[in-house]
């Protein structure tokens, strides 16, 4: 497999989100679309939060406007579910909020002695798609955290201080208490 660009080639841009696939392939900007990285989007027990046996909920947010990569969302939710499965094993619920639709494109450039010869620069630079990402804006919630006590809300925000670094924006964690 390829090596991925740098996160910051893309993640802080302006961007108009690039998604257009077409049932006919003459009308498709896009003629192939990567495969999504992320495999589940909400994990634990959804039933005891929708029944309200989960009354703390915890929210990752965005400060920026920000595109976030899709490989960047699943090795958070991996890290974090692991983690909430090991510690709470059951007593949680833990959700993505973004989905990735953004298409990124690469105009591949080759390095070294006689790449001139090989490629065109910036004639026909449009590039293939080579993942996909999140386009999230300020106060958007990136991760959605509901556990049951005070001692498990203190574990779930350790657990979400240490995926900060992973992703390309800065964060915040908001709780809500949900009590009837």
């Amino acid at each position: 497999m390829a090596s991925l660009r740098k996160a910051n080639a893309y993640s802080k841009r302006k961007v108009v989100p690039y998604t257009r696939v077409s049932k006919k392939r003459s009308k498709s900007y896009i003629k192939t679309v990567p495969q999504q990285k992320i495999v589940k989007f909400t994990m634990g027990k959804e039933k005891l939060f929708e029944e309200g046996k989960l009354p703390i909920v915890l929210s990752l947010v965005s400060a920026e406007k920000v595109q976030i990569r899709h490989n960047a969302l699943e090795a958070c939710r991996q890290y974090i579910n692991k983690k909430l499965d090991k510690e709470l094993s059951g007593q949680y619920m833990f959700r993505v909020v973004p989905f990735p639709h953004h298409i990124q494109r690469e105009n591949k450039m080759l390095t070294g002695a006689g790449a001139d010869r090989m490629q065109t620069g910036m004639q026909l630079s449009f590039g293939k798609a080579v993942g996909k990402a999140a386009i999230v804006k300020p106060e958007d919630k990136i991760f959605i955290v509901a556990v049951q006590t005070p001692k498990a809300e203190q574990f779930a925000r350790k657990v979400l201080k240490q995926i900060k670094s992973k992703l390309p924006c800065k964060t915040r964690i908001i709780a809500e208490n949900i009590a009837q």
